[in-house]
């Protein structure tokens, strides 16, 4: 994997006083997955549709697969795929209606074969010439989907694609990208989900339109530079009580019938920790740090709030 598909440096997009991205600077390598995190409301598509050429920044520059963010919007568009956090296709056309539109906007020739091929890459076929206002949110993302590579772009911007969307579903769409990348084809997906961060490549995080971190996953975590200890036991409601009022602990997160407890200085975590396990009963250990806890800490260091 060589090259570089997106580079922007001090990229700023405002609408009035809100600024939705803040002096952003990123590069996404061709031919991988990247991760765009953040909160609903932190800047990322926004981010996104300036990376499209559908909105131009207010300060910065940037190149999309060689183009100029500024000059290049409409040849930009033809080399990318975009597909909106909303389902954006006619509900009242059929499956084969939809797309046979699309690839006459893109001057695509013969039409029936581009659509055909599109049809059978997806598993649509046998849903043809049924309206995509019928059919369930997988069987809408995949259809998206199917309209966003039709062109056969090397570039997909994927905007919280997956989102409303059932757990098979989601996994079939992932296995649908990775299957793509395999291809050359590279990948810019917007997420909140972590389970979906940590199937990239790279993730890239961004809170209140500030980039917070970027790099491999582990890269991520490493940087984040804390300690996690796992508690269980019959009294884990007193032992979460107890160790928010410790020195040493930093993040708390329950899951399930356990505490993940984090914190910076694993030498005080690890006596805080140990003191309350011996109080309430309950058992500690060792566990991996998480990209959630990662990030996290990550927003507090960069100050958790809106510029």
């Amino acid at each position: 994997m060589t090259g570089t598909a997106i580079e922007v440096e001090g990229l700023v997009k405002r609408f009035g006083e809100r600024v939705a991205v803040d002096n952003v600077s990123m590069h996404i390598r061709s031919g991988e997955i990247s991760g765009f995190l953040g909160p609903n409301g932190s800047g990322k598509t926004t981010m996104i549709r300036v990376m499209c050429g559908l909105l131009k920044p207010d300060a910065g520059r940037g190149t999309v697969l060689g183009y100029d963010l500024r000059r290049d919007g409409a040849r930009i568009r033809r080399e990318i795929g975009y597909m909106t956090q909303r389902f954006s296709l006619y509900k009242d056309l059929t499956v084969a209606e939809n797309l046979t539109f699309v690839a006459g906007l893109y001057g695509l020739h013969p039409l029936r074969r581009h659509v055909t091929e599109a049809m059978a890459e997806f598993g649509l076929t046998a849903r043809r010439d049924q309206l995509a206002g019928t059919l369930s949110g997988g069987w809408q993302q995949r259809l998206s989907l199917a309209a966003c590579i039709i062109h056969r772009p090397r570039l997909l911007l994927l905007d919280e694609p997956t989102a409303g969307v059932d757990p098979k579903a989601r996994r079939e769409f992932w296995q649908e990208i990775h299957e793509m990348t395999e291809r050359g084809i590279t990948v810019l997906v917007a997420t909140h989900f972590m389970d979906e961060a940590e199937r990239c490549h790279r993730v890239h995080y961004i809170s209140f339109g500030r980039l917070v971190a970027s790099g491999t996953v582990q890269e991520v975590i490493d940087r984040a530079g804390l300690s996690t200890f796992l508690v269980e036991g019959e009294r884990i409601a007193e032992a979460e009580h107890r160790l928010a009022a410790m020195a040493g602990v930093d993040q708390i997160a329950a899951f399930g019938d356990a505490l993940h407890v984090v914190g910076r200085d694993e030498a005080v975590l690890r006596q805080a920790v140990e003191q309350v396990t011996a109080a309430t009963g309950t058992r500690m250990s060792p566990t991996e740090t998480s990209l959630e806890d990662a990030f996290i800490r990550l927003i507090g260091e960069a100050g958790g709030g809106p510029p």
